[in-house]
């Protein structure tokens, strides 16, 4: 080494290298800075200038676009009550759109980078019994359990959302339980998803009729019993409605019902939606207002051609049992063919409609199924006529039984929808389910679903009559 030192002069270069890599970051941020400020001043300047020369009463584009904006903007008001009150709606909505679009953009680079171990969806070849309808459309159905002249019970089960035929009516349910109980477990497809013909007109009304259809059809001459899981309570709660007489019991799971119903007191309306994260929100929101905008949605999910993970699906996060079931390799076979079937045809429009039907109108109260004794006729002519004789009254609603089960960790279906249920209608029984989840007590579960069939048809080596006592 020389009295400088190879090593020293090193450290020396080294050290002139770091400042020059401090200054040039330096520059870079003061350089972003003053185009961030020359920014902000552009935009206030061409703001005046279009407050000032274009947005004027006598201007062109005011004259010819001012009436139909401020239609539209009347309409979309409303949208000004999720804003905070301090905050001007014509500041803050340009930036909630610029970061949405942001948001968006940002999404769509980390899934074009998403992870190789994302499963395709699979197209699997038709397999189910078609039936033709009244109308016809083509119901597709599924068939389990002991045949119709062995049958005890037949139970028939509309299936939720992201979901078919082949979920089984109970998910994993052993063919040994089926027959042991001798039960004929009957699923089939809503309008539109697996292999069921669309039918946008569809309401509670004509969903009813599809379940008679096909009971009439396949030798269902008596009464048969409903068994629905999550959103499928809504066809179940249909036909309590339009299908009384046809039906010989209910056991609801977790029941959705629409969150938006005006009969909820403000504390059931409070816990219905506390535990829901903005993106689930966002989701009623949508089907409630601007359901055309859930095909965006349902695109990137669902619809995408890719599995994607349950709590995405669900837009909330689960419960630690329901965590835990989902890992199983049996519920995760059964989910992902489930998703497969019910998406198979493409099409974001019966998922659609399934969403906007749980939010929208039904055209009964959950308090019309009560059973209850109606008189016909009311007014002064009624009265003379009740003088002479006794008012022609008949029974109306549901009088059979209704078993709810409810898990209490639930973070898909909040327990006050199932509480709700149980308050306005006096007849049903709620087991809740202390530590259970959404799947975890219903789902794969032989001791649990068992204890399901004990419950609504008691015990299985007893008498017919015994059971129907």
């Amino acid at each position: 080494m020389d009295s400088n030192g190879s090593l020293f002069s090193f450290g020396g270069f080294y050290e002139t290298q770091k400042v020059e890599s401090e200054n040039l970051k330096d520059r870079v941020t003061g350089f972003g800075k003053s185009w961030a400020e020359l920014l902000v001043d552009l935009y206030r300047g061409c703001r005046d200038i279009v407050q000032q020369s274009l947005v004027t009463d006598d201007c062109y584009i005011v004259r010819k676009f001012g009436q139909p904006v401020a239609k539209v903007s009347g309409k979309l008001r409303f949208l000004n009550e999720y804003l905070p009150e301090d905050r001007d709606p014509v500041i803050a909505w340009p930036v909630v759109l610029f970061v949405s679009f942001v948001t968006l953009v940002a999404l769509n680079v980390n899934s074009s980078r998403g992870s190789s171990v994302i499963q395709k969806i699979q197209v699997h070849p038709p397999s189910a019994s078609l039936l033709l309808l009244p109308g016809g459309r083509l119901i597709a159905y599924h068939e389990r359990g002991v045949p119709a002249d062995k049958a005890r019970h037949t139970v028939i089960s509309p299936h939720a959302f992201l979901s078919s035929r082949l979920s089984g009516g109970i998910p994993g349910v052993r063919e040994l339980l089926l027959e042991e109980f001798q039960i004929r477990l009957l699923t089939y497809d809503l309008p539109g998803f697996g292999e069921s013909d669309p039918y946008p007109a569809r309401t509670l009304n004509s969903s009813a009729y599809d379940i008679v259809h096909l009971a009439n059809s396949l030798g269902v001459s008596g009464k048969f019993w409903l068994m629905g899981f999550s959103s499928a309570n809504l066809h179940v709660l249909g036909a309590l409605r339009y299908i009384p007489d046809r039906v010989a019991g209910v056991a609801m799971f977790a029941p959705m019902i629409n969150p938006y119903d005006p009969s909820m007191t403000k504390e059931e309306m409070s816990k219905t939606w506390a535990n829901w994260g903005r993106k689930r929100r966002l989701m009623f929101f949508f089907s409630k207002r601007l359901p055309s905008f859930l095909s965006y949605f349902y695109g990137r999910s669902f619809l995408s051609g890719s599995h994607s993970k349950i709590e995405e699906l669900v837009s909330t996060s689960l419960g630690e049992k329901d965590k835990a079931v989902i890992e199983e390799k049996s519920f995760q076979e059964h989910w992902r063919r489930n998703v497969e079937e019910s998406v198979r045809q493409g099409s974001a429009e019966p998922f659609i409609e399934e969403a906007r039907l749980l939010v929208s109108d039904w055209g009964f109260s959950i308090a019309d199924l009560m059973l209850r004794k109606q008189c016909q006729g009311k007014g002064i002519l009624s009265w003379l006529k009740s003088i002479y004789r006794q008012p022609e009254c008949k029974l109306t609603g549901f009088g059979g039984p209704i078993h709810i089960w409810q898990g209490l960790d639930d973070q898909v279906v909040p327990p006050s929808m199932a509480e709700y249920v149980g308050r306005i209608l006096p007849q049903a029984v709620l087991h809740n389910l202390p530590n259970e989840g959404h799947f975890s007590y219903f789902f794969f579960c032989d001791e649990c679903q068992r204890e399901i069939l004990l419950t609504l048809f008691g015990n299985p080596g007893g008498s017919l009559q015994q059971q129907l006592r």
